[in-house]
């Protein structure tokens, strides 16, 4: 298509030939310095007959009524007015999944975020079906949505029966529910700044979803140490769990971390470069000898192989557990715990709250501040440890 001029009016209808001889017929818009096109699936075919031009003349009196309407859809859009028509009728999943899809390309991550949307989608999905539009979106479709999550089930992406019919018994979480909300708020803010609804009806919900105070499960010294005496179904698992317990980091680094991360300071001290999945931030991060000796052998791996070779996060996490089971432990433990327990075994054995938080790689100390607490609180039961003086 040759580039044409900026139109006189902001709509107007343009052709293009095809290789049968009809013509598509396509609308050309041009507002507020942004061109887009739009082809709306009618087409001119060559008049031969009668019959031919009075087919043509329907057409294009059909494409002149859809301009008509686009118009003052514009209009309405630029005076504060909301459109009841045909932008209320996008499909909510085809549009949350375009915010996915952008922030993939924004970002170069496809992780986090876009994680989070596709879970989103799955649960508004089981809640109203595969065909929801925003004209349905109302306050009481956001306050039903919240309840439905109450006593909604998690869902599994693996193929594996077992895990499967282990994530169908687990209830979500407070935290989980949450997050799909403000997720949900977050895509229709920015379904209200495309022009699709004239407001955010979750600014009204009375229901919201409130996140449960912080709780951070992690493992003592003697935890750990019961855990490496113990065998796992999966050494990579155990490698790489026992690894993050002495650096914290998450999965998602973990997975993508590879030898050529791994970096020699000239007096010999191993430390690792890597941008964070979730963060898109830089982590510089010593290691030490400790974690050094979870490290896989490198043998004959090149730069660009990963250290470790993990299966799905749900197949990781079964593995934990019943590892975890194995060794006596009764916590509840999921790859995560080894970034609580390396934040909590550097605070406890003296390390200051400033250098935990590089070291973990947060933006904001406040994040890191949650397991100073934990510590505070462990020291205060310590000392409530020590019997009654009095004989």
């Amino acid at each position: 298509m040759k580039k044409q001029a900026k139109p006189k009016e902001p709509i107007k209808i343009r052709y293009k030939k095809l290789a049968n001889g009809n013509q598509s017929i396509y609308l050309d818009i041009y507002t507020e310095n942004k061109r887009e096109y739009e082809f709306l699936k009618l087409y001119l075919i060559p008049e031969h007959t009668k019959a031919d031009k009075e087919a043509n003349t329907n057409t294009l009196q059909l494409a002149n009524a859809i301009k008509a309407k686009k118009i003052v859809e514009l209009q309405n859009n630029q005076h504060g007015f909301s459109n009841s028509g045909f932008k209320s009728k996008i499909k909510v999943s085809d549009y949350i999944n375009s915010l996915s899809e952008k922030r993939i390309r924004d970002t170069g991550n496809n992780r986090g975020f876009p994680q989070m949307i596709g879970g989103l989608i799955c649960h508004l999905e089981r809640y109203k079906g595969s065909s929801i539009t925003f004209k349905q979106i109302d306050k009481k479709f956001v306050s039903g949505f919240i309840d439905y999550m109450k006593t909604a089930t998690q869902i599994s992406n693996s193929k594996k029966k077992d895990i499967q019919d282990s994530y169908s018994k687990k209830k979500l979480s407070q935290g989980t529910q949450t997050n799909y909300y403000n997720l949900l708020v977050t895509c229709l803010n920015q379904a209200r700044k495309d022009g699709i609804i004239s407001s955010n009806p979750a600014n009204d919900i009375d229901n919201k979803p409130k996140r449960p105070k912080s709780t951070r499960e992690y493992l003592t010294i003697d935890e750990v140490r019961l855990l490496a005496n113990t065998v796992c179904a999966s050494d990579i698992v155990k490698q790489s769990f026992l690894f993050c317990c002495l650096c914290g980091l998450r999965i998602s680094d973990v997975k993508s971390l590879t030898w050529g991360n791994l970096y020699e300071e000239s007096n010999g001290k191993i430390y690792l470069r890597i941008m964070q999945q979730k963060t898109d931030e830089e982590l510089y991060l010593p290691l030490s000898d400790e974690a050094i000796k979870r490290l896989p052998n490198k043998g004959e791996t090149k730069d660009s192989d990963k250290i470790f070779s993990l299966p799905t996060n749900c197949y990781v996490n079964l593995i934990i557990k019943t590892w975890a089971k194995a060794a006596g432990i009764k916590k509840h433990i999921t790859f995560h715990v080894a970034r609580h327990t390396f934040a909590t075994l550097e605070l406890t054995y003296g390390a200051d709250l400033y250098t935990v938080s590089k070291l973990l790689g947060h933006t904001e100390i406040k994040t890191t501040q949650i397991y100073a607490k934990i510590v505070d609180e462990s020291k205060r039961k310590a000392v409530n440890l020590i019997p009654n003086i009095n004989i």
